[in-house]
């Protein structure tokens, strides 16, 4: 839309037929009649100042006797402003807008509707017309066009800096929506868990309620059954009682009765009345006295046997009272248990509700300080080989190994741009293989290439031990390529194995290499497993290439005979078993011993080394407490001799001079014999002595159950 850029004027009386071209200068009459204007304006200065400073002590606002029309009504009615408006609002004076003002409104009305207020940028472009409003200002009036312009380039740049930190927080507002939604996630499955736990808890305690209600029914039935087998004694003893009453009425009526008989007879027996009848009188007499004492003895055995029973039901009795007070008893035991069960359930309901809080308030703790878990799937598109290889290599590894794992991939690729490495020098710090001054050829073999390089010089090794690994290892380099290229092959295969840490074979060559592991140690390990697969192959009477579970177990507890059961339970685990297999089940064994391309072994063998290593670490740390002396407190050679003896008596004389040896760092043939050595003679840091059993092969030869031998 083109636009005619109206006249300046600032006063009423200014003439408004005066237009010029978008982009031109105002023309001289315009100018002329602004001069004019400005000196009438000044004649009634003295005039108007008073009337000026009237109101609030400020000057007028343009013109003081125009309408309250404006631009923009963006003031509030309670502002000083438009208190002052409202009051010269009273003046009834009719002068409209100067005409450059009102084409200016005009040109910014129709600019706004010709806007499009549907993008995200609307308010971008509100502020164009604005500026070209503005721009108009800052061109017609030149006095003070230094002024507007840098208010308006100040304002500019405070722009451009509210954009930029608008568009730099964007992407924090999404992580942050991200990172809330991650934690409303945790802690909605921690809720979830926390339910869980609790509903298991409150079933644990319903259990327990449950159980006591049942020992409280035991105990009531128990007491009832008891208050009836007293009832049952009572009445037994009454009836016993009635019974002993009735027999002594029995007896007393049969005493009569003979009595009765006895006088009939007398009475009517012939041979009576020839009798004498003092001598019946005397017999009456006798008669009676032995009845009067007869009687007499009877009261008194009714007066002290009265309440007595027989004793076999005495002895009855209380067989039946000794069985219920056992039963008793071991009810009142039962239920004193039940109780102390109870109590200690729940103390530890109590601890355990104290340590999930704990724990809680640590979780929460944790997630805040903690770093977020990197999402390790972003590397599938990295590494090469894609996501079938990078699933491949951190199958079983943790965040630290996976570190490992893509530390060795980005230092592969940057090894690989190498065209030569910077010689290290001659120092006596520098290995003896890499002693070499300038730059030498990086040969960029595969990793398979080194893998059987260093398979190769083991072999050779094997065959060949009268120098330092050092050296065998810069003789085997040139023997096979040559006096000239052995030192860039070191360099190379140097450079390989030290990137490569997770790599079984490589990193075991370069520990022994770097003098950080004795190579007994390798062969040791090399030798224990070819053992194990010969022993299964003599186990494998049909030479099927599978043994039993059985047989494996076997073979296990005869080359392992001082392993731990639940280590056996480990390798047999790695072998192929489980709970549910039986000893019948068949394995392939030869399986268990095969070595992928890059020279790693199957996880039986890897277990296998596993053990080996926390074996070693539990037998030095069994050693330091037996010694009972700091890391760095100096021990001596009888000493240690002697704590080895204590927590492996099983060690003969060869195999302790040799961990002694290895100690002290001294020739076996220089070893003092057991007795003769000095408490005050050869002594070594105890801290730099484990680390030299650490080097080398050592590990338990007997169990602590057997005597020392000699």
């Amino acid at each position: 839309m083109a636009f005619q850029k109206p006249q300046s004027s600032s006063f009423a009386t200014t003439s408004r037929t005066h237009m010029r071209p978008s982009g031109g200068t105002i023309d001289d009459s315009f100018l002329t009649e602004i001069k004019n204007t400005q000196n009438r304006k000044l004649s009634q200065k003295q005039k108007t100042l008073s009337c000026q400073f009237s109101i609030g002590d400020q000057l007028s606002p343009w013109p003081t006797y125009t309408t309250d029309q404006t631009i923009l009504h963006n003031r509030k009615p309670c502002s000083y402003d438009y208190r002052k408006r409202a009051g010269w609002q009273k003046q009834p004076l009719g002068i409209t807008k100067p005409r450059y003002l009102e084409q200016l409104e005009n040109y910014l009305r129709k600019e706004l509707l010709l806007l499009d207020l549907s993008t995200d940028s609307t308010q971008e472009l509100r502020l164009q017309p604005y500026r070209e409003i503005f721009d108009f200002f800052i061109e017609d009036f030149k006095t003070y066009k230094p002024l507007l312009s840098s208010i308006k380039n100040a304002y500019e740049v405070m722009l451009a800096y509210q954009r930029e930190k608008i568009r730099a927080l964007e992407p924090l507002k999404a992580k942050l929506v991200t990172v809330n939604e991650d934690c409303n996630e945790r802690i909605l499955a921690m809720r979830a868990e926390e339910r869980y736990e609790i509903s298991l808890l409150k079933r644990e305690k319903m259990n327990l309620l449950k159980l006591i209600d049942k020992k409280n029914e035991e105990k009531i039935s128990l007491q009832s059954e008891v208050s009836k087998l007293r009832k049952n004694l009572a009445e037994e003893y009454l009836r016993y009682l009635s019974e002993r009453d009735a027999r002594k009425i029995l007896i007393a009526d049969l005493n009569e009765l003979r009595y009765q008989r006895e006088d009939m007879s007398l009475a009517q027996s012939p041979g009576i009345w020839g009798e004498d009848p003092v001598k019946l009188t005397l017999a009456l007499k006798m008669a009676r006295q032995d009845l009067t004492r007869t009687q007499m003895e009877l009261n008194t055995m009714k007066a002290n046997f009265g309440d007595v029973v027989p004793r076999r039901d005495f002895e009855m009795q209380e067989k039946t009272n000794k069985d219920l007070q056992e039963q008793l008893d071991s009810l009142r035991s039962d239920y004193e248990e039940v109780c102390k069960e109870h109590e200690i359930l729940l103390q530890l309901h109590m601890t355990t509700l104290k340590e999930r809080d704990q724990f809680h308030s640590e979780l929460q703790e944790i997630q805040r300080t903690s770093t977020p878990r990197p999402d390790w799937s972003k590397c599938e598109d990295v590494v090469a080989g894609g996501p079938d290889r990078w699933q491949k290599l951190a199958e079983g590894k943790n965040s630290d190994q996976l570190v490992d794992v893509l530390l060795e991939e980005i230092g592969e690729g940057l090894l690989r741009e190498k065209d030569f490495f910077p010689g290290l020098g001659y120092g006596e710090a520098i290995p003896p293989f890499l002693r070499y001054d300038g730059f030498v050829e990086n040969k960029k073999p595969s990793k398979k290439d080194v893998i059987n390089l260093l398979k190769d010089a083991w072999k050779q090794r094997l065959v060949e031990e009268k120098e330092k690994f050092p050296d065998f290892f810069f003789s085997f380099l040139e023997h096979r390529f040559g006096p000239s290229e052995a030192m860039a092959w070191a360099y190379t295969i140097f450079e390989n194995i030290k990137l490569f840490r997770s790599n079984e074979v490589m990193s075991q060559f370069y520990a022994v290499l770097m003098g950080k592991r004795s190579e007994s140690v390798y062969i040791k390990q090399k030798e224990t497993v070819a053992q194990l697969l010969k022993e299964m192959t003599n186990a494998d009477s049909q030479n099927e290439g599978v043994i039993t579970m059985e047989n494996l177990s076997t073979v296990l507890k005869s080359n392992f005979p001082f392993k731990k059961e639940e280590k056996i339970q480990e390798l047999m685990e790695e072998g192929g078993w489980h709970p549910n297999s039986s000893n019948a089940d068949l394995l392939n064994y030869r399986s268990l011993f095969i070595e992928d391309e890059e020279g790693q072994s199957m996880p039986f063998v890897q277990k296998l080394w596993e053990q080996y290593v926390d074996e070693k670490d539990e037998y030095l740390q069994e050693l330091k407490q037996e010694l009972g002396l700091e890391l760095y407190d100096e021990v001596t050679l009888p000493r240690l001799r002697e704590a080895l003896m204590n927590i492996d008596p099983g060690l003969d004389k060869q195999t302790l001079n040799g961990y002694l040896s290895r100690a002290f760092q001294l020739p076996m043939t220089e070893l003092p014999e057991e007795g003769e050595e000095k408490e005050e003679g050869i002594v070594v840091r105890l801290k730099i002595a484990l680390e030299r059993l650490q080097m080398t092969d050592i590990r338990r030869m007997g169990s602590q159950e057997q005597e020392p031998t000699s």
